[in-house]
């Protein structure tokens, strides 16, 4: 049992025998400030601690001092940053600043007892204090607390978020600091800070959490990794962002990994660890969860549009192996009136399966633009997929080694993320423009053919014992994904004029090439249940579009041929039905006609998809434009109803639909509804609600959906096969 319950083990990573060369320096009451250039500087000494679970000043060392940049961007943005030893990112891949959001000067006074940082208007940003806490003394039983910083920031001139100054039990015993860093043999190493925390207060976000709602009473690890399911702590996309109940948000300008821990180690803190020698964050104040999404979007960039043809059915399974049978199953799911628009092609389509050589067999697919072409006339796009990983068997594994568009290692190299017989000799360096250059071609040639769209699958792990051109692997291991996406996004735009890939692993700024899903889900409730949690963390991250595999990923308990449950398929339909995007897929038979006891329910809800493209297009734009994305968490629309703060199996689809997915096998759920009037979708049954509907009995081909009374849905009126068939003209208002 290695867990010890102590901060200073448990999240600062010393060693409980304090033998690594780990030493601790906590930040002291700042001695100067200055304002140059509409920014402030506040010089603020450390002290070294002695080596010790207690922890005491080590008076002995002189303290060392560093200075905190605070600039403003905007009104309600603040931005600190610190280097114990390196250069602060002014930029990076990550930030895509928008235009609108401008340096607001900033200027300062001094009080004896607190310094006052001010915008152009006039209002307070951040204030130092140097008040001592009131005294009535009776013993020296128990010394005075050490110095410390006492410094709060109000990135919206109103809100207070204030360090953790004195989160400790006693002088010695700590549960988190302020302000600090370790020093490792001597050399700046990593770095902590913390915020106070509320007793109630409620932390969302962070990326793709398989887990409840609030995230308070957690800690999570800031390091992508395969996550072999949606029911676990690991996570194919951890943003270093997260959302406060008290209405800010915090973004962690980093690469590096780290950690969160959201009033876990402490109930009264919220506490940051990041494995470089600097500290860079963003404080993003506003009055609504909405609005502070907003602004972490005008920092890291706003989800573009997807093409209309995405929003449209997508079949696959793992995998179709030949022309012919990808010719069948469209073919079929047009006479058998399954509206499809797009048809996957996964590991099967080259040479050898899981080969990834970005070129189709031959003999398989033996003319594939012509094939793509016949796809295409019938109304179907074609998705492909690849991996970032060359294989030591691949064609282009010579010219990639040479050349240098691989990681490169003197020794065989493991790592990277994979379950195929496949042995990779490296990743492909994308911090290498020459690299990114290859790749790019290597699509480009495919996408010339008339493919629609790449699935930019794995990126979550790269070769960590390997070097890559102009980045350190632990930099760019977290990173990867967005460079990675960012390539074939803009030669998928280049070729196709679309705006669109189908991505697994993500980082800060990866919302900007659209799209992601959810991973390997089980078929099962839980899968389900876990896909529907990281949808709604995701799009409390930044994200703006995100889909899942219907009816999961992988059998249960026999990954490849455990035989799917019928229920599990309707109801996972249903959910897919209401997401911004919805694609079948799975380690075997995904097309509905192989379960024929359900397909004409399946028939059903996929007609109705098609019906509700003009709202998800509507909201769709909007997604492109604010802070919300198209699925969403009840608390961006009731940020006050404290129910709200815990739903996890409930969501907003776009501005004015409430959607209850069933998730067992009783066909049973209770249902809440937030305050307004509801009027079910299918029935325009009128409810009431700030009230609960307990144990409501839902038949399989049925599913709670509700709008808001008054509200008016664009439909599409005419069943169609697919979206080259709709005529926007005949879109109809329903209103409710």
């Amino acid at each position: 049992m290695q867990q010890t319950n102590y901060q200073l083990f448990d999240f600062l990573d010393f060693s409980p025998e304090l033998n690594e060369g780990d030493r601790l320096w906590r930040a002291c009451s700042p001695t100067a400030m200055e304002e140059r250039n509409g920014e402030i500087f506040i010089t603020i000494p450390f002290q070294q601690q002695n080596n010790s679970n207690e922890i005491t000043p080590d008076l002995s060392v002189p303290k060392k001092e560093y200075v905190l940049r605070i600039q403003a961007l905007g009104t309600k943005i603040l931005r600190a940053s610190l280097a114990f030893a390196g250069q602060i990112m002014e930029h990076s891949e990550m930030l895509e600043m928008n235009p609108d959001l401008k340096i607001n000067a900033l200027t300062f006074e001094k009080t004896e007892l607190e310094w006052i940082v001010k915008d152009s208007t006039g209002n307070k940003k951040a204030i130092i204090s140097f008040r001592q806490p009131e005294i009535d003394w009776w013993s020296d039983l128990v010394p005075a607390p050490a110095e410390t910083i006492q410094l709060s920031f109000f990135p919206d001139t109103q809100k207070e978020v204030a360090l953790s100054a004195y989160d400790m039990f006693s002088p010695a015993r700590h549960d988190a600091f302020a302000l600090a860093f370790v020093e490792r043999n001597g050399k700046p190493h990593r770095t902590t800070f913390s915020f106070q925390a509320k007793a109630d207060e409620c932390f969302y976000g962070t990326g793709e959490r398989f887990t409840k709602m609030d995230l308070s009473g957690k800690t999570f690890q800031l390091r992508n990794q395969d996550g072999q399911g949606v029911n676990n702590r690991r996570a194919y996309k951890n943003i270093p962002f997260y959302i406060s109940s008290e209405n800010y948000g915090m973004f962690l300008h980093t690469t590096s990994f780290g950690k969160l821990s959201l009033a876990d180690h402490s109930t009264r803190s919220a506490q940051v660890l990041v494995e470089e020698p600097m500290v860079d964050f963003f404080l993003i104040g506003g009055d609504t969860s909405e609005e502070i999404l907003f602004g972490y979007r005008q920092l890291t960039g706003f989800p573009t549009m997807p093409p209309l043809w995405s929003f449209g059915t997508w079949m696959s399974r793992m995998t179709y192996f030949s022309a012919n049978e990808v010719n069948e199953i469209c073919d079929r799911m047009r006479t058998e009136d399954f509206p499809c628009d797009v048809i996957h092609l996964d590991t099967g389509w080259f040479e050898t399966d899981w080969l990834c050589e970005w070129k189709f067999n031959d003999e398989r697919f033996p003319n594939p633009k012509e094939f793509i072409q016949n796809l295409k006339d019938k109304g179907y796009r074609v998705s492909l997929w690849q991996l970032p990983y060359i294989s030591y068997n691949a064609i282009q594994y010579k010219e990639a080694d040479e050349k240098e568009y691989i990681s490169k290692s003197e020794r065989k190299i493991s790592g990277s993320s994979n379950f195929s017989v496949q042995d990779f000799a490296g990743t492909i360096d994308f911090t290498y423009d020459k690299a990114t250059e290859w790749y790019k071609d290597l699509l480009r040639k495919l996408l010339e053919m008339g493919v629609a769209c790449i699935k930019t699958d794995f990126g979550e792990d790269i070769h960590l014992d390997a070097e890559y051109r102009n980045m350190s692997p632990e930099k760019l291991h977290n990173l990867y994904p967005l460079l990675y996406q960012k390539a074939a996004y803009e030669v998928t735009k280049e070729i196709t004029g679309d705006g669109i890939i189908w991505a697994r692993a993500g980082w800060a700024g990866c919302q900007r090439y659209p799209l992601h899903w959810g991973g390997d889900s089980a078929c099962s409730w839980d899968g389900l249940a876990g896909s529907l949690k990281g949808g709604l963390q995701l799009g409390l991250s930044g994200f703006g579009f995100w889909s899942h595999d219907v009816p999961g990923f992988h059998g249960v308990p026999n990954f490849m041929n455990s035989v799917l449950p019928e229920d599990i398929y309707v109801r996972w339909t249903q959910f897919g039905v209401f997401s911004s995007h919805l694609r079948f897929h799975g380690s075997h038979q995904r097309e509905p006609w192989h379960y024929p006891n359900i397909a004409p329910i399946i028939r059903k809800w996929l007609k109705l998809r098609y019906k509700l493209i003009p709202y998800i297009l509507q909201q769709s734009e909007k997604t492109t434009k604010t802070g919300f994305p198209v699925l969403r968490a009840l608390i961006l629309h009731h940020p006050d109803d404290k129910t709200c703060r815990q739903i996890d199996d409930q969501y907003y689809f776009g501005d004015n639909m409430l959607v209850a997915p069933v998730m067992n096998s009783e066909n049973v759920r209770d249902i809440y509804l937030p305050e307004g009037n509801w009027v079910h979708f299918f029935t325009k049954e009128v409810f009431e609600g700030n009230r609960w509907l307990k144990k409501v009995k839902v038949p399989l081909d049925e599913m709670p959906v509700f709008v808001k009374q008054g509200a008016s849905i664009p439909l599409y009126p005419e069943d169609v096969n697919c979206t080259d068939e709709m005529d926007f003209k005949k879109v109809i208002e329903l209103k409710f």
